[in-house]
């Protein structure tokens, strides 16, 4: 019996994205990971459902950042302005993790399945923010419009500023892309 060394659960997540990197998502398998990190795929299993939630486990933790600070956003916040306060949020944590989003992306734009447990986490951000709108008193369909659009203006965002060259904040982004919304919501011109 090995004996309980610490941060089993981000070892295993740098090693799985070092593998995944190297050798590609499809052909790098859990006992690898684990392998990788030191560990035992029971570790492993302790930690991730199977080796794609390595890719997905702070989804959880994004989304009660997005609905915890939506649901503290003044009262008197238009439902986009709320749901921008709430994207705000989240670029603060992403800009401690560039380089990782980086590779992480990578890694979910070279496979299908990948792609489409994204669309899946995405939608399910979409719903949990829709719904707290709605906790706010922003009838239908005005709650889930800003939050599907707030959700689009996250995920523009985001590849923007992964893509970027330069040192900006995602927040940057986030803005940028919320006053390209409105141009083309008022329907003007960029």
């Amino acid at each position: 019996m090995s004996r309980w060394e610490p941060n089993a659960r981000g070892r295993l997540e740098q090693a799985a994205m070092e593998l995944y990197g190297e050798r590609g998502y499809e052909q790098t398998t859990v006992t690898e990971i684990a392998a990788r990190a030191g560990l035992t795929e029971r570790t492993f299993f302790r930690h991730y459902a199977d080796k794609r939630e390595v890719l997905f486990a702070g989804s959880a933790s994004l989304q009660g950042l997005l609905v915890d600070t939506l649901t503290g956003a003044p009262a008197t916040a238009s439902p986009i302005d709320a749901v921008a306060t709430a994207l705000d949020a989240a670029a603060a944590v992403f800009d401690e993790r560039r380089e990782q989003s980086r590779r992480r992306q990578k890694v979910i734009s070279a496979n299908a399945e990948l792609r489409e447990r994204e669309l899946i986490k995405l939608a399910s951000l979409a719903a949990a923010l829709a719904e707290s709108l709605r906790a706010r008193g922003v009838a239908e369909p005005a709650a889930s419009l800003a939050a599907e659009a707030g959700i689009a203006v996250f995920k523009v965002a985001f590849e923007r500023w992964i893509a970027g060259a330069d040192d900006r904040a995602m927040g940057a982004y986030v803005h940028e892309s919320l006053d390209e919304l409105k141009v083309v919501t008022a329907g003007g011109r960029a």
